[in-house]
């Protein structure tokens, strides 16, 4: 006979499993999603400018909608970095990290490493947390709102 531990594990690993699998089926739809939405305004902006431009400023007001920020959380993506958007989009993780790169900890805007970005943000610098630091650090390099030095891009964290 089956322990009813055993059991509740099993289904909360199952529920686990369905949860996982729609949060990517949403991931991916919100993507698609977004596709069209550029694309309509890419089109959208190419129309006004072959009728003479007469209506570009309503194409341009549609093109700088507001930025989502209420699915900013923990492990919230990190969008890709362009103009109009400022630090306020990122998670509260993502901001304080480039909050400290942009000197706003008394860091003074420099260049850091992981082991000296570490404390500002409240962590010890042993390998464990440094390691953290590390991976937390490369989706901004990759999305450009970082170098690869860990320092803001010029213009990135007043969102000019």
């Amino acid at each position: 006979m089956p322990s009813v531990v055993g059991l509740l594990e099993e289904r909360e690993r199952a529920a686990r499993q369905r949860v996982g699998a729609r949060q990517a089926e949403l991931r991916e739809a919100e993507a698609v999603w977004e596709r069209f939405v550029i694309a309509r305004e890419t089109v959208g902006v190419v129309l006004a400018e072959a009728r003479g431009g007469d209506e570009v400023l309503s194409v341009v007001v549609a093109v700088d909608r507001p930025v989502r920020t209420a699915a900013a959380g923990p492990g919230s993506a990190v969008p890709v970095w362009r103009d109009g958007l400022d630090v306020g989009v990122l998670a509260m993780d993502y901001r304080r990290l480039v909050d400290v790169l942009a000197g706003g900890n008394g860091s003074g805007g420099e260049t850091m490493c992981c082991r000296q970005l570490a404390v500002p943000l409240g962590l010890e610098a042993v390998p464990a947390k440094v390691e953290g630091v590390r991976s937390k650090a490369k989706r901004p390099v990759t999305r450009g709102w970082l170098t690869e030095a860990f320092t803001m891009v010029a213009g990135r964290a007043s969102g000019s």
